[in-house]
């Protein structure tokens, strides 16, 4: 080849590399830079808008079922988002940016122009691959975004979940609320019981502000559930946690009131018990106040005692088993509201160490019901004639174990308890006083009056002095089947610690209503709310909102500061 020829080509060579360098690199570098980000900022929004916007639980991040309630979405499922929208747009970036640049070296440096074109191949390569730092940069502060995003939100969520933790404390604190099982077997006390959704019926153990929400859990089903007593947890269906037994309604914004009948078989305690519901049930009348029965079984049976009653028969025997407790629900006027769980096992329950220990409701109460059968005192027993004798028993069953004994019983168990057993109250209930005024030894005996040296006179003397030393207060009364309702109302208000005349002011009048109590619910039911079981809980929307908005912001500095930095740099 001709060497002027040569020198005329390297000549025309540098001077193409000359002039590529100094005008058409620079230009086109920074081109290349500018379309390069904004292309990867695009694939990085167009990714996060098909993972963050759609409501169901698949998409390209898809939300697991869970098995009972979805957890807060900023303690999982938003680095979920995070890492599927990283790991989509990375390696597609990366692939894109690959393949542009084998298109360019096949195309710019497949031939002899190679040698002239290498400028503007350099500089399109160089600004793709340098395009890499400040996408970069705009990954690190979108990941910063999802952490301050995430911050904020869990430091929000963790005070509301001690607020309303607090203030649910207080309530119950308060309000002495007292949450315990009423079923055989069981008898536990409750810290926190299980609630079923009234959509789905799914169980929820720890339905309180935690990791599933500090306001409301959203069960697998979409309903949205209150997570404490005054948001309206006490709406929903409850269960025992121990037994899974069913718990009454308004069980935690209630003080539930164990109050054990304690008393030999035959002692009264079934008829006394009637007595009692029969008095309590005229008195919230009388007041305008309300009383029902939580188990419908219960209405049942009380109604069909006070069918027996006026045929003047005898209630039947109560049965060996553990007693499930008798529930009502009463609630007067102001704040005087309880669930009174009245237990009433058969007399053989008392008559042994062992029976007693089964009675594990034991632990809870703070207020007992002694029921005395004056027939079943001894010296009482040896005093009566034997017309007397046929009498009572042609009248009444007797029983046969010693009421000393069957307290001594239940008193022993009861100092196993940290407390030691101390009552705050306890009612001594002398029943079958009608029959006792007809006999020698009880004339002179009212229905209603304080029989407490009648029983010091006839051998309950050191049980009198053992009952001041266990409760804070004694009471003692005389019943029968003629005793004035309003004085038994008084009598089981006291011992529950239900006010029953204070709401009045006074004494109502405690006519015996014409119709026994029902079932009627004493709370309105949870109403069923949500999204449904295919979309994701509102609080994942508001998210996923959230980050799109940090995102969109974060876009549009990006591209503003871009363009501000261009501007800075151009001639004009």
């Amino acid at each position: 080849m001709n060497p002027v020829l040569v020198l005329l080509l390297i000549a025309v060579w540098l001077g193409a590399m000359w002039l590529g360098f100094m005008y058409v690199f620079p230009v086109l570098f920074a081109a290349t830079l500018v379309v390069a980000g904004a292309a990867a900022l695009g694939v990085y929004c167009l990714h996060a808008c098909r993972t963050l916007a759609p409501s169901t639980l698949e998409g390209p991040s898809p939300v697991a079922a869970p098995e009972t309630a979805y957890r807060h979405y900023l303690l999982g499922q938003v680095w979920r988002d995070w890492w599927t929208i990283s790991r989509t747009v990375v390696p597609q970036v990366y692939r894109t940016a690959r393949g542009v640049v084998l298109v360019l070296t096949r195309t710019l440096l497949g031939g002899p122009w190679g040698f002239f074109a290498f400028p503007v191949w350099l500089a399109l390569c160089a600004g793709i691959v340098a395009a890499a730092v400040p996408a970069s940069v705009f990954v690190l502060a979108l990941t910063v975004l999802y952490g301050l995003v995430a911050a904020v939100g869990l430091a929000v969520w963790l005070a509301c979940v001690l607020v309303l933790a607090a203030v649910e404390r207080v309530f119950m604190g308060y309000a002495r609320i007292l949450q315990t099982c009423p079923h055989p077997f069981c008898y536990e006390r409750i810290g926190l019981p299980e609630y079923a959704c009234p959509n789905c019926g799914a169980r929820h153990r720890r339905l309180s502000p935690g990791a599933g929400g500090a306001f409301r859990h959203v069960c697998r089903c979409g309903a949205r559930l209150p997570t404490t007593v005054p948001l309206g947890r006490f709406r929903l269906a409850a269960y025992c946690p121990h037994c899974g037994g069913r718990l009454p309604e308004r069980i935690g914004r209630v003080r539930v009131e164990p109050l054990p009948f304690v008393g030999g078989p035959a002692a009264g305690k079934t008829t006394f018990m009637v007595l009692g519901i029969r008095a309590l049930h005229a008195r919230t009348r009388a007041v305008h106040g309300r009383l029902s029965f939580v188990e419908p079984r219960h209405a049942q049976a009380y109604a069909g005692a006070l069918r027996e009653f006026q045929r003047g028969g005898r209630l039947a025997k109560t049965g060996p088993e553990l007693p499930l407790a008798t529930m009502v629900d009463v609630e007067l006027p102001g704040r005087a509201r309880r669930i009174l769980y009245l237990f009433d096992p058969a007399g053989e329950h008392y008559t042994g160490a062992t029976e007693v220990e089964s009675l594990r409701y034991l632990d809870h109460s703070e207020a007992l019901l002694f029921v005395v059968d004056p027939f079943a005192l001894p010296q009482l027993r040896r005093s009566l004639t034997g017309e007397e004798q046929e009498f009572v028993d042609e009248a009444a069953a007797s029983s046969e174990e010693d009421p000393a004994d069957t307290l001594q019983r239940v008193l022993n168990e009861l100092r196993s308890r940290p407390d030691q057993g101390r009552q705050k109250r306890v009612a001594v209930v002398l029943t079958k006083t009608d029959l006792l005024v007809r006999t020698e030894i009880g004339r002179g005996l009212d229905p209603g009056a304080d029989p407490r040296e009648w029983l010091d006179r006839v051998g309950l003397g050191n049980t009198v002095r053992t009952l001041d030393q266990v409760a804070a207060q004694v009471r003692y009364f005389a019943s029968g089947l003629g005793t004035e309702p309003a004085d038994v109302a008084d009598l089981l208000g006291w011992v529950t610690g239900l006010p029953a005349g204070a709401a009045d002011g006074g004494r109502p009048p405690s006519d015996v209503p014409p119709e026994p109590p029902g079932t009627a619910p004493l709370r309105t039911p949870w109403p069923v709310r949500g999204r449904g079981p295919g979309r994701v809980p509102a609080g994942y929307q508001v998210g996923r909102w959230a980050v799109l908005a940090g995102l969109s912001v974060l876009t549009v500095a990006t591209i503003a500061g871009a363009a501000l930095a261009a501007a800075e740099r151009l001639p004009f």
